[in-house]
């Protein structure tokens, strides 16, 4: 046994260790593959997308070992880009092989290193169309036996770039080439133009119905006898011929819509898919008038039932027959919680009979009184294609929102409806009253449940009973009708979303395969039954109430059968059974689509880019867009941008070449030398979306030759500065090389614009305002910061400004200066005789005996006599100076002056100086005046003046001090050496003096217009009390301007080279002499593009916010000084139609009191507004929108008591009587009767309440209408002053007599004067009105509200209806709406 055993152990173990050799032989083989593999050289593809605008920027990249074969190559890039394998090309698009444009062997087994790829290197491939198609879209396969994909989702199928009622779909994958390609199907979809989604549902089925296209297809359009565009049969039978013949993925239906009478903007509404069917059916019978298709619609989809009413106690009947298009269901009976289950259920409701019973009694015409009856619907006649709509939109009465009811309802697949045809109906020996007609309007057939806009019958023939054999008839018809009344499904129309919009998309069965398919907008799909149930709706929980609130927004709306009749039931016409007209058609639409592929394939092979020129004669940069072909030469690219630029009479195109440019860096990158030849495709890099650089279209003069510009040189634009004429010249460009030294580059712009380069300066802008210069030799110009384009200045005397620090320099001010200056366009006001008065005065005061228009004509005259506007500059600066120190010198010796001046517009004729003055406040105005004028302006103090201060700055001169004490601007701004020197005070005709002010105040300091808040205008002076514009030197050049035709006859036009550095005040001081007036005289206002002024009033700011060429227009004025505002004075008529009225513009100041303002007021309201008021017989109070509001009290002061800003606005009113208000704790209320007995509202009456008391508001109620206290009712008044109501409604809408204490709490939160307050006598009965009266009342109410504009009231968008225009010019059809 023993040596048996042992010899059957051996032969195992030999075995065992057999296998364990072949499995380590086995593993050491593919360990020597992988070994073989990691040292196998690679090939690293990066393949470009060209086939579509959207790909072409997107790179695929794939890294191969060497050995993989060029096929595998091919579906490697297939499963990358997800396109079908054999549906597109790879072509070379690097290198030596750019030109071969030969598509690489997809089927060749070679591997990439022998088909031309280098390892180790980066081998550039194009994706290209095969044979001029687009490749085809990879799609996933479908999974489970039955071809469902459990995880599709059948609900809005997702897309991209619709919007509106399709917004919230979003496609991942979607792009352009999708829909040149056709579905999978075999189908074609239709593109959402914006929001017609319910159009694309409605199309899809007409197109899926055999008996509706073969028809359609039958009727021949005659194209002498109407338009093409305009005719909506023709236009589906061309969209119909497209859907069953394009081979798009999607078509448009723009050429539909255009035949309906529709602009773009119908594409953006969107409406119910069952009124367009109605509405589309209505205007295609229309159209097929006397046609053989006349009554296609009818056939097809009408059917016939009958409204009858029956008397329960003789059966006297009376009915008529009506028409109908499709049945309208209700999810939800009214009233009740619980929706319908199915659509069998629905449909039963539907001729559900009711009774009509105790108000509600049938007058029987045989019993010839009221009785009651039985009231219901009978179908006698279904259609061949039977419509039923589910009334998923309804009203919520609660709400007052429309809402959409998302309840599950079930629709069978096959639907018999021979149940619900009654056929004893038929022989009802009591029917006595007949109509066999259709109804007139649409209510006449429960016009909640049914649609009937198509009958065809008018006349009602009552009392007309049926002969007996025609009864026979009937009966034996509709029983036969009965037994043969099986529906099946074949159209589901869905919407997605909520009552106020969403997404339709169709469901439908194709009768040549019985397969469903979804056609959702440019997609379609294939489903299953199984995705068809998820479009009942609902939830799997119980139909209550709220169910729909939680229920999917998806649900089907409109479901459309056919009726299963072997002898009826049609197929779609096969190709050789086409009409000769459709087939001639065809091969039109055929050829049309060729044409737009062709045409597709040229623009995708179309390059773009943007094109810049110089104009050689104009000197100005045009821009605009080069198409060119990427098979077109250079040299045809030429020609092309030659013609595009319209150069023909400005240069010969021998002197025009392309070259590369940078539009951002304004830099030339290349120019292509020797490559006319080369295709553009090549010298651009391909066909792109879009290109990182410019083509420029270089031009020369024939004396001239083309530079030569070469990859990695850098340009530099060089301007040529001259120290002794303070010039700047116009750039010069120069290329040069980044690895260059300054010394080199010195001698390179030497030969350039023949300067020595031994003594030449460079300096380098880097940026903004950043100077550098250039002066260690050996630097080359990358480490000196040149980057692509730059800008150099050249100066090469020998000065002895090159001694100084560069900062110190003459050079580097100019520099600065010329950084700094901007080119202003400045209208002056136009002359008027006030104007010119002033103009005078001013003239003389500074000393100027000439005449001012002469001096403007001078300014303002030909460009030529640029000096004289200097020279005039120049005098009058002068002449300020002089009059300055006459005046300083005229104010130490005399004892002082003051002005009186009275403010009544905003300026008025300056008066001549008085001499009432004393000595103590003339010295006060000399020290103040020393103060301003010591050399050191770094120990100016600022302090508070009093009045007599105030009148004592305002001595008579040239210039009002106000510029001086508040804005500090004088002369010293254009010349940094002089002292400040300040300019002559004096002229007052803005200020408010002590003469205004109550001799009450006389002993109060007032500081009103001196205040140290920041306001509308601001101090001139910076921390340390040295002026701002006095730090540096400001540049201020102007010269006379010829205005472009159409900028304002009459007016005078300066052009001004300004430092925007200045500020406003020191800008408008340069200005004085052109517009003839101080500058607290004019306005300075700012015009922007759209040609809207806004007035610049911060005098402390400079101009750093405008920019070259902004323009200015000056008014004639009072300008703002510190503290001041302007401020809109309006009437406040409580009694009037209109109770706001504008008055004037005044001017208010911090520090000011109430009083104050109202004594500034009194001479502008009389002059301006004819209003001759005294000081206590008004008040100025808040004004919030249209509503008063706090009421002003003299001694409130602005800013501490009233807050002011540059809005403010106030109203003014006139008292009747002494002012009540006398203290802020009381509130003032405006009361108005309101008499129920006359219907009527008595006019408003103000009290003056001592607290917030409820029980005080009704005694003072009591006392001006005495009505005794008990019987007051008093309601707040609603909205905006004066809360007009109708008096037909104030009686129920107001909140009567609250139950509140005090008015400071809810529901009256009466915390402010102005408050309304209506009130009534509770024992006053309303006045019964006749019909007539109320009517008539209704009308003069609806007529006064309107006028006033007070009644506010909630009004939706209205809903625009949806309207086929059968002749396309809806303009025709205003009256419809």
């Amino acid at each position: 046994m023993v040596p048996s055993e042992e010899n059957q152990l051996v032969p195992k173990e030999d075995m065992l260790w057999r296998c364990r050799q072949s499995i380590f032989d086995e593993m050491k083989k593919k360990f020597s593959q992988i070994e073989s593999a990691a040292d196998e050289p690679r090939v690293l593809c990066i393949i470009q997308d060209t086939t579509n605008s959207k790909t072409v920027n997107e790179r695929i990249t794939l890294n191969l070992p060497a050995s993989t074969p060029v096929k595998r190559l091919f579906e490697d890039v297939a499963t990358k880009v997800g396109y079908v394998n054999g549906t597109f090309d790879l072509i070379w698009g690097n290198g030596v092989n750019v030109a071969d444009t030969t598509p690489l062997d997809q089927s060749s087994d070679k591997f990439v290193v022998d088909a031309g790829f280098e390892s180790g290197k980066k081998n550039f491939l194009h994706l290209t169309d095969k044979d001029g198609e687009q490749p085809q879209i990879a799609l996933e396969e479908s999974g489970g036996a039955d071809g469902h994909n459990p995880d599709r989702f059948i609900g809005p199928l997702p897309r991209e770039g619709s919007v509106g009622c399709s917004s919230d779909y979003v496609s991942q994958n979607y792009s352009y080439s999708s829909i040149l390609s056709k579905s999978e199907t075999g189908y074609v979809g239709l593109v959402n133009q914006a929001m017609t989604c319910y159009l694309n549902s409605l199309l899809q089925t007409l197109f899926m119905t055999p008996e509706f296209r073969n028809a359609l297809y039958k009727w021949e359009f005659e194209e002498s006898e109407e338009d093409p565009v305009t005719s909506i049969p023709y236009q589906l039978q061309r969209l119909f011929v497209l859907l069953q013949t394009s081979k798009k993925r999607a078509i448009e239906t723009t050429d539909v819509t255009r035949s309906f009478g529709w602009d773009s903007s119908e594409a953006w509404q969107q409406h119910d898919v069952q009124e367009l069917c109605r509405v589309m059916f209505d205007a295609l019978e229309q159209k097929w008038k006397q046609t053989e298709q006349a009554d296609l619609i009818n056939q097809l989809y009408q059917g016939k039932l009958k409204d009858y009413v029956r008397c329960l106690e003789c059966g006297y009947e009376s009915w008529r027959i009506d028409t109908y298009l499709d049945i309208p269901l209700v999810i939800r009976p009214y009233g009740s919680n619980q929706a319908f289950a199915s659509v069998e259920e629905a449909l039963h409701a539907f001729i559900q009979p009711e009774i009509l019973d105790g108000p509600n009694q049938y007058f029987c015409e045989r019993c010839k009184k009221k009785c009651d009856a039985r009231k219901g619907l009978r179908f006698l006649h279904f259609p061949y294609l039977l419509t039923l709509q589910l009334k998923r939109f309804d009203f919520d009465y609660t709400t007052m929102h429309r809402i959409k009811l998302n309840d599950r309802m079930t629709f069978p697949e096959e639907l018999d409806m021979g149940s619900f045809i009654d056929i004893e109906d038929e022989k009802s020996p009591q029917t006595e009253s007949c109509t066999d007609s259709g109804a007139e309007n649409e209510g006449s057939c429960h016009s909640d449940q049914m649609s009937n806009d198509f009958s065809n019958d008018d006349g009602v023939d009552e009392g007309i009973c049926l002969e007996s054999n025609s009864t026979v008839e009937r009966i034996s018809k509709a029983a036969n009708e009965k037994n043969s009344l099986l529906y099946e499904l074949f159209s589901v129309m869905v919407h997605s979303g909520s009552a106020a919009g969403g997404h339709y998309y169709a469901c439908i069965k194709s009768f040549s395969d019985d397969q469903w398919y979804s056609f959702n907008d440019q997609h379609v799909s294939k489903i299953t039954h199984e995705d068809i149930k998820k479009t009942y709706g609902g939830t799997s929980g119980s139909r209550g109430y709220y169910s729909s609130a939680f229920a999917s927004s998806t649900n089907a709306y409109m479901l459309i059968y056919r009726l299963k009749d072997t002898m009826r039931n049609a197929k779609f016409l096969d190709v050789n059974e086409y009409p000769e007209h459709i087939k001639r058609l065809v091969e039109k639409e055929k050829e049309l689509e060729e044409q737009e592929k062709r045409q597709r394939e040229i623009e995708r092979n179309t390059c773009k880019i943007k094109l810049f020129c110089m104009h050689p004669v104009k000197q100005i940069m045009m821009e605009n867009k080069l198409e060119v072909h990427k098979d077109k030469t250079l040299k045809e690219a030429v020609e092309i941008a030659y013609k595009i630029m319209d150069l023909e009479e400005a240069v010969p195109l021998n002197c025009c070449r392309l070259v590369k440019y940078d539009e951002f860096h304004d830099y030339l990158e290349r120019s292509y030398e020797g490559e006319e030849d080369t295709p553009m495709g090549i010298l651009l890099g391909g066909v792109k979306s879009t290109y990182m650089f410019d083509l420029l279209l270089e031009t020369r003069r024939p004396d001239q030759t083309f530079q030569c510009y070469k990859p990695g040189e850098v340009m530099v634009k060089v301007h040529v500065v001259d120290l002794k004429q303070e010039t700047v010249a116009p750039p010069i460009s120069v290329r040069a090389y980044l690895n260059q030294t300054v010394t080199e580059f010195k001698h390179l712009i030497s030969k350039a614009i023949h300067l020595p380069a031994e003594t030449m300066r460079v300096v380098l802008e880097r940026c903004y305002n950043d100077l550098r210069l250039l002066n260690v030799a050996n630097k080359t110009l990358k480490t000196e910061g040149f980057f692509r384009s730059n800008k150099v200045f050249i100066e090469s005397s020998e000065s002895q400004d090159r001694q100084l620090a560069f900062t110190e320099s003459q050079l580097w001010k100019l520099l600065d200066r010329h950084a700094n200056t901007i080119r202003l366009y400045v209208s002056l006001p136009e002359q008027s005789p006030g104007t010119q008065i002033r103009r005078t005065v001013f003239q003389k005061a500074s000393g100027d005996s000439g005449n001012l228009d002469e001096i403007c004509d001078r300014v303002k005259g030909p460009l030529g006599n640029m000096k004289s506007v200097e020279a005039i500059l120049e005098e009058s600066t002068e002449k300020l100076k002089t009059l300055s120190l006459q005046q300083q010198q005229q104010q130490e010796g005399d004892k002082g002056d003051s002005s009186k001046s009275t403010e009544a517009s905003d300026f008025e004729n300056i008066e001549s100086p008085s001499n009432e003055a004393d000595s103590s406040t003339s010295t006060e105005n000399r020290e103040l005046e020393n103060q301003i004028q010591v050399s050191d302006p770094d120990n100016f103090q600022s302090e508070e003046r009093s009045d007599s201060d105030l009148n004592n700055d305002r001595s008579t001169s040239s210039v009002d001090s106000d510029i001086l004490s508040s804005s500090h601007s004088s002369d010293t701004l254009c010349n940094v050496d002089n002292a400040p020197m300040p300019l002559a005070n004096g002229l007052d005709s803005h200020s408010i003096t002590s003469s205004r002010r109550s001799k009450a105040n006389e002993g109060k300091k007032e500081t009103w217009d001196t205040a140290e808040e920041d306001s509308g205008t601001d101090s001139e002076y910076d921390e340390s009390g040295k002026s701002r514009g006095e730090t540096q030197y400001m540049y201020f050049k102007a010269q006379p301007y010829i205005a472009e035709e159409g900028a304002g006859e009459g007016q005078k036009w300066l052009l001004i080279h300004v430092d925007k550095r200045i500020t406003l005040s020191a800008f408008k001081l340069q200005l004085e002499p052109f517009v003839g007036v101080p500058s607290s005289q004019f306005k300075v206002f700012r015009v922007y593009a759209n040609n809207q002024e806004f007035e610049s009033i911060r005098l402390n700011e400079t101009l750093s916010s405008f920019s070259d060429d902004n323009k200015i227009t000056i008014r004639l004025g009072r300008a703002l000084k510190k503290g001041e505002y302007r401020v809109k004075v309006y009437q406040l008529l409580v009694n009037d139609p209109e109770p706001c009225k504008f008055l004037l513009d005044s001017v208010f100041a911090k520090g000011m009191t109430v009083r104050q303002s109202k004594e500034e007021l009194l001479p502008q309201l009389r002059e301006q507004c004819g209003l001759d008021l005294t000081i206590d017989r008004f008040r100025l109070r808040k004004k919030t929108w249209k509503n008063p509001g706090t009421v002003f009290l003299d001694y409130h002061v602005y800013e501490e008591d009233i807050n002011i800003s540059s809005n403010l606005e106030v109203f003014l009113e006139v008292l009747d009587g002494a002012e009540k208000m006398k203290s802020m704790s009381q509130l003032a209320v405006l009361s108005r009767r309101w008499r129920p007995s006359e219907m009527k509202l008595e006019p408003f009456q103000e009290i003056v309440l001592e607290s917030s008391s409820v029980d005080e508001l009704k005694e003072k109620l009591s006392e001006i209408s005495g009505i005794p206290l008990e019987s007051i009712e008093f309601a707040k008044g609603r909205g905006t002053f004066p809360c007009e109501i109708s008096v037909l409604e104030i009686h129920q809408d107001l909140d009567w007599n609250p139950k509140v204490s005090t008015l400071n709490v809810w529901p009256l939160y009466i915390c402010d004067d102005g408050a309304v307050i209506f009130y009534r006598d509770k024992t006053e009965e309303v006045v019964e009105l006749t019909e007539e009266q109320r009517n008539e009342l209704m009308k003069k109410e609806s007529s006064r509200l309107q006028k006033t504009g007070h009644r506010v009231t909630y009004s939706p968008r209205k809903e625009k209806a949806l309207k086929i225009y059968l002749d396309g010019a809806p303009n025709k059809d205003l009256t419809q709406d």
